[in-house]
């Protein structure tokens, strides 16, 4: 036989729960009831039902708990013979004790499920309208008990207390933890774009030099001596095709490049002549200050010198470059270009690295300068 949804228990820790909740409730039933010794006949006719509802409701108040706030109506606040504070209203009634927030044995499972309510029923019809059920309730227990004024007060603030407020209670707590969830969401959607973006500006920058470098060595090709012209048309097209594609990188890529998180990459002495190294084997001339004496290269080191081979291979090539690196200045001069730009103006690594620079506490400065070209990144 299977079991319905409603009721089925997913671990053992929940079914332990609900037979210590149905033990306690029924306790709770009991004792309200008559006394099963002096009167076995009256505890069956009346406990035994009330029994056996508190059973339907721990079996499926879990799942349902808006169905057991329902079910447990007949054993609600209906009894105004006790209550949480006996208030003197002589100035508006006859009567002087006058019961706020009716309690019943059953009160603190009613304010639970009402709870629980709040917490996990999504839709507003369904509280909406056992609410309307349970206040109809109340009207005809005051209506049957005679309409006094003081029962109006007793009953109002026993379905305030009793069923409004926890409901509300529960319902607040759901919005926080949808909230949360929420929020939580959306920083692990940020993370997620600002790694991709990181990735992006990592390719756009590597692939970049690389592209640059490739047009350096086909624009030596088409012009070296001793070439048909079909190689040299060979090599200005493969030139104009690197040009091309790193035009559509920066398009592609590039523009990601302001969206990305402020973690440089770690470049060291070692990378900036690995780099230097790859370009003097491009065909770039270039002369190298590393000033390791006074200090270690800074971390954004690689990314300017990378960044400034890429510019001057890109719209200087044939330029004289003269690097220099300090612990806290790090700069790349080139002279006037003695050949065609192998690619259009675009800024944006520029703009990507000036972020770095700001994050990292420092300034970037970049310019024409007699005749070339100048980028300098100056850390605290």
């Amino acid at each position: 036989m299977r079991i319905p949804p409603s009721i089925r228990r997913q671990s053992r820790r929940e079914v332990v729960v609900d037979l210590l909740l149905w033990m306690l409730l029924c306790a709770f039933v009991a004792a309200a009831g008559p006394d099963p010794l002096r009167d076995p006949a009256a505890f069956g006719m009346v406990t035994g039902p009330r029994l056996a509802l508190a059973s339907v409701v721990v079996l499926v108040g879990r799942r349902r708990p808006l169905v057991a706030l329902v079910l447990l109506l007949p054993l609600g606040p209906w009894r105004f013979s006790e209550g949480f504070a006996t208030v003197d209203l002589s100035w508006l009634l006859p009567r002087t004790g006058v019961k706020i927030l009716p309690l019943v044995s059953a009160s603190p499972f009613i304010m639970g499920y009402a709870y629980l309510t709040g917490r996990r029923e999504g839709g507003a019809w369904p509280p909406m309208a056992a609410f309307g059920l349970i206040t109809a309730v109340g009207v005809a227990v005051v209506l049957a008990a005679g309409g006094d004024l003081a029962l109006w007060v007793s009953m109002v603030t026993g379905l305030v207390g009793t069923y409004l407020i926890p409901y509300l209670m529960g319902l607040v707590r759901r919005l926080v933890i949808r909230q949360r969830g929420q929020a939580r969401l959306s920083a692990e959607a940020q993370a997620r774009l600002r790694e991709r973006a990181r990735i992006a500006r990592d390719m756009h920058d590597s692939l970049g030099h690389d592209l640059a470098l490739i047009a350096v060595r086909a624009a030596g090709l088409e012009l070296a001596p001793g070439l048909d012209p079909a190689q040299a048309r060979a090599a200005g097209e493969l030139r104009e095709a690197a040009g091309d594609a790193t035009e559509r990188l920066r398009q592609i890529i590039g523009l990601l490049r302001e969206d990305s998180d402020a973690a440089p990459l770690e470049p060291v002495n070692e990378d900036v002549t690995e780099l230097v190294r790859r370009a003097r084997d491009s065909g770039m001339t270039i002369d190298l200050d590393l000033d390791v004496a006074a200090g270690p290269a800074p971390a954004l080191a690689g990314a300017v010198v990378q960044e400034g081979l890429t510019n001057a291979a890109k719209h200087a090539p044939g330029a004289a470059v003269r690097i220099s690196v300090g612990p806290r200045r790090v700069s790349v001069r080139n002279g006037p270009a003695r050949g065609r730009p192998v690619a259009r103006r675009g800024g944006m690594g520029l703009a990507g690295l000036a972020e770095r620079a700001r994050l990292a506490g420092g300034t970037l400065t970049a310019g024409a300068v007699d005749g070339g070209y100048e980028l300098v990144v100056e850390l605290p």
